[in-house]
């Protein structure tokens, strides 16, 4: 529901009717919306929403009334979908996949780095487009950090079951598709892993909940990854990080660009010059420092390269769904128009255009 009103907010502020199709997967929230959107008075046939699959929203985009598609996606989601606005010549704002990169620098401090990386990783079962899902560590720190995340997962791992626990750190991956792109993955890489790497069974430690019931996948750390290997290039959707070392700045900002996508990025640093200097090399549309995940509704939001097209939230969001008119009116008497304005009279006086 939290994307669907960030998108909804300025669309509405901006005076447009809107149509929402949610996903196929997780349309409740959004219904459940739009029913107290009603009751708080605003017309129905402002805000409708539409689920289905994929051919609903084929529907909703190819109509010539649409001026302007706003969607959340996987890269190739986008470009399809982008094709299909692109013929009818309306607009398109893209938030698509993500590969956040994490860089902890040797000043950063451990504890906080290592709970806000578990943060970054694993809410919402590493199922958001900016979960931070490669871990670039520095050598200084690289040992000890690993060994507090790999405690941090430990804990979180014993405390998963049933997801309407409130005490239950995470749930189930969405749906079997999304596991088995998961396990696909997973047991394609070279790296080593170190913490989780294959499905979860069995009664939860937790509250005694049978974890066979949904598809369960814990918090998994992989190790000695190459850079090239599909796991530290390709989006997951799911709870897994890579961790990699890097020797000095320069190399630590070289990995976190090395990747297709761009949406969002974090660094753990104690310096403040750093903090500064380092969002500014890395090619990503969100760059936190010394946190993650965190949405200010006035900051633009949106990714570079890969991952998207435009911009959410703040000012720019506004102005996406608006167009601008100029309207150039003649305000000279019509004696002097008569005069100035025709262009085609039998004079010899020079005329400029313009």
């Amino acid at each position: 529901m939290l994307i669907s009103v960030k998108k909804l907010a300025p669309a509405l502020a901006a005076g447009n009717s809107v149509i929402v199709k949610p996903s196929e997967l997780a349309p409740i929230s959004v219904l459940e919306f739009a029913a107290l959107a009603t009751e708080a008075g605003i017309p129905a046939d402002v805000l409708s929403v539409l689920p289905g699959a994929s051919e609903v929203g084929k529907a909703i985009i190819s109509h010539p009334l649409i001026r302007k598609v706003d969607i959340t996606a996987g890269t190739k989601t986008g470009r399809a979908i982008g094709s299909v606005v692109g013929q009818n010549l309306a607009a398109f704002t893209a938030e698509l996949g993500g590969k956040a990169p994490v860089i902890i620098f040797d000043d950063a401090d451990l504890e906080s780095a290592i709970n806000g990386t578990a943060f970054a990783a694993f809410v919402a079962s590493g199922q958001t487009c900016v979960s931070g899902t490669r871990l670039l560590v520095q050598d200084g720190i690289y040992d000890a950090f690993l060994a507090g995340l790999l405690a941090k997962v430990k804990s979180i791992t014993e405390r998963i079951g049933d997801p309407l626990n409130p005490l239950s750190t995470m749930g189930p991956l969405i749906s079997p598709v999304a596991f088995e792109r998961v396990a696909r993955m997973m047991s394609q890489t070279r790296g080593k892993v170190v913490a989780g790497g294959s499905r979860m069974k069995g009664l939860s430690p937790l509250d005694g909940f049978d974890l066979n019931h949904g598809c369960f996948y814990p918090p998994t750390v992989v190790v000695d990854v190459d850079p090239k290997d599909e796991l530290f290039q390709e989006e997951v959707f799911g709870p897994i990080v890579t961790v990699t070392r890097f020797k000095d700045e320069a190399s630590g900002v070289a990995l976190a660009n090395d990747c297709k996508y761009g949406l969002g990025a974090s660094i753990w640093t104690a310096d403040a010059s750093r903090a500064h200097r380092v969002p500014a090399m890395i090619e990503a549309g969100l760059c936190w420092v010394n946190t993650h995940h965190r949405n200010d509704p006035s900051s633009p939001w949106g990714g570079m390269k890969e991952s998207g097209i435009g911009r959410e939230n703040g000012i720019e969001a506004l102005e996406s769904y608006s167009q601008s008119k100029s309207t150039i009116i003649n305000t000279a008497s019509p004696e002097e128009t008569r005069i100035k304005d025709d262009w085609f009279a039998g004079d010899v006086e020079e005329k400029r255009y313009g």
